[in-house]
């Protein structure tokens, strides 16, 4: 089977009703980024930071997988699915994908702020004096403004050794992730959905200009067509 490496963003999960959290002027629920999604932030006021999360991780919680995500979990009867996604939830894992790789961290773990290996399963509210067991603060597992983004080597593998690409619900203009496009093979076919592509097609670049419901559904379709005997 051929090897798909699927790299998806905040617009798969968007049309399932998860909230992009930023708004057009920029603010994350009225917040300045670095005030809930970087160290700084957290040294500042770490309530705050906690109950933008804790808000987030209820919201989760009511949503489900949509069309897409459930598409792309039945490729895996044709091909070797690999996931990477900058998205923190957990609709890829609940529609039924086993290979998902998250490079921003994932919202349903909590992890020890005295060592981030130390990472629990976590789907209640995390609340100041909840700690590890070495007596620290536990704070989100989630990879924030400033900080390492620790999975990317596993990332660029994983593309290095893609057959076929497909980008969903992401612009690739976020670094450091927009620059794993760049360790695949300059012949390997590339399927890019998106409502608003920023791209041309060309010889090697397949563009759906929809939503993931409706262009997931239709890539896999091609997908089938073109590699599978």
């Amino acid at each position: 089977m051929k090897n798909l490496v699927v790299l998806t963003g905040a617009g798969i999960s968007a049309e399932s009703g998860i909230k992009t959290f930023r708004d057009a002027d920029g603010l994350w629920e009225g917040h300045d980024v670095m005030q809930v999604a970087s160290p700084l932030g957290w040294e500042k006021d770490q309530e705050l930071v906690l109950d933008f999360y804790n808000q987030r991780r209820k919201q989760l919680l009511s949503v489900d997988p949509n069309k897409a995500h459930i598409v792309l979990a039945e490729l895996e009867q044709d091909f070797n699915v690999e996931i990477i996604t900058q998205n923190i939830d957990d609709l890829h894992e609940r529609a039924g994908s086993a290979n998902v790789l998250h490079l921003h961290g994932e919202l349903l773990k909590a992890r020890s702020t005295f060592d981030e290996n130390l990472v629990l399963d976590w789907k209640q509210d995390i609340k100041i004096g909840d700690f590890c067991e070495h007596n620290f603060q536990l704070r989100p597992h989630v990879v924030w403004f400033g900080e390492a983004v620790p999975k990317m080597e596993k990332a660029i593998q994983k593309v290095s050794q893609a057959d076929i690409i497909a980008i969903i619900g992401t612009s690739m203009q976020v670094y450091p992730a927009a620059g794993l496009i760049d360790f695949a093979s300059p012949q390997t076919p590339v399927y890019f959905i998106d409502p608003n592509p920023n791209i041309q097609e060309n010889e090697y670049l397949n563009i759906y200009a929809e939503k993931a419901v409706s262009g997931v559904p239709k890539m896999a379709e091609e997908l089938r067509k073109k590699f599978v005997s």
